[in-house]
């Protein structure tokens, strides 16, 4: 978005939880915006963020539409789609935090009304714009074999879903992107321990070509701990989500007979707030017409994959 733009996009948020009031945060802070107003049925943490930001606090979202340009929805998973829905019928544009539904066909009506409106339809799959995930993804060649582990303390948000659509999604819609190849079979395992959903998963994915993928995620671990590793032909990636760095070793020629060497590189990456990268590309994709990063299309497809192992665990 060109900075000379003679008016701000008018944006607003919908659900200030924890990650909603994050969104507010950055939107108060990012040029070109104009941050109408927040809504939430909690009118008193809707009065906290309001004033803390000095915009509009209400309690039914389509008070706020009519003003709207664009909105980010961060209201619980069952909640996505009658609330995207309305404001993408008032021809808003949408940010939907992921899961971008509860179910696909949700998330396919959702996808096609944004298409008939000709309104953008981004999702929030944050990961997508770590920058070490970014370096990571421009350099992947021909990954054979993933390893995961997304492990995080427990919290009392999110819990209207299991940990799959919860915490593995993210590393689901990066693997896919990783491998670029269709899902042939998935296997997985899933443990309630503190709730009555899925609060520990593994997932085992086999995709067409051979490549295999191997996920962790828990929700009720005592450490924190979000890395990827990628092993290739002659070639291993690890990536540190949380650290924003990636390192690659891999074996280069030592030529006239000798065994190779092993060579280390650090990826270049510029550490940045993922959550503001990923907002301003929506808000570039508003101001440009061009399709975000991670679209309607792209949501859809993790949240597919994920209610594979969902319904691999039940098996």
């Amino acid at each position: 978005m060109g900075s000379e733009m003679a008016e701000r996009i008018r944006i607003g948020v919908v659900g200030v939880g924890e990650l909603g009031a994050r969104h507010a945060r950055i939107y108060d802070e990012l040029e070109g915006v104009e941050l109408v107003g927040v809504a939430d049925i909690d009118l008193e943490r809707c009065r906290q963020v309001s004033e803390k930001y000095g915009t509009r606090g209400v309690a039914d979202f389509r008070e706020l539409s009519p003003e709207l340009q664009a909105a980010s929805v961060a209201v619980p998973t069952v909640d996505h789609e009658a609330v995207a829905m309305a404001l993408l019928d008032a021809g808003v544009h949408v940010l939907v935090e992921k899961p971008i539904a509860s179910t696909r066909v949700q998330a396919v009506a959702m996808t096609t009304r944004a298409r008939e409106q000709g309104v953008c339809l981004a999702v929030g799959h944050t990961e997508r714009y770590n920058p070490a995930v970014e370096a990571v993804l421009a350099q992947s060649r021909d990954p054979r074999f993933i390893e995961v582990h997304r492990l995080g303390s427990f919290s009392p948000r999110s819990l209207d879903i299991d940990v799959v659509l919860d915490l593995m999604i993210h590393d689901l819609d990066v693997v896919l992107q990783l491998v670029g190849k269709e899902v042939a079979s998935v296997e997985a395992v899933g443990v309630p321990v503190l709730t009555p959903r899925v609060d520990i998963a593994n997932a085992r994915l086999r995709f067409e070509g051979g490549a295999v993928a191997n996920i962790t995620a828990s929700r009720v671990s005592q450490d924190k701990t979000r890395k990827l590793r990628v092993f290739e032909p002659n070639r291993y990636v690890s990536l540190d989500y949380q650290a924003q760095e990636a390192v690659c070793f891999q074996l280069v020629s030592a030529g006239d007979g000798q065994r190779p060497n092993i060579q280390k590189d650090v990826l270049n990456v510029e550490n940045q707030e993922p959550l503001k990268c990923e907002l301003q590309d929506f808000i570039d994709a508003v101001a440009t017409g061009r399709a975000p990063r991670v679209a309607g299309e792209d949501g859809t497809a993790a949240l597919e994959l994920a209610l594979r192992v969902v319904e691999a665990m039940a098996d």
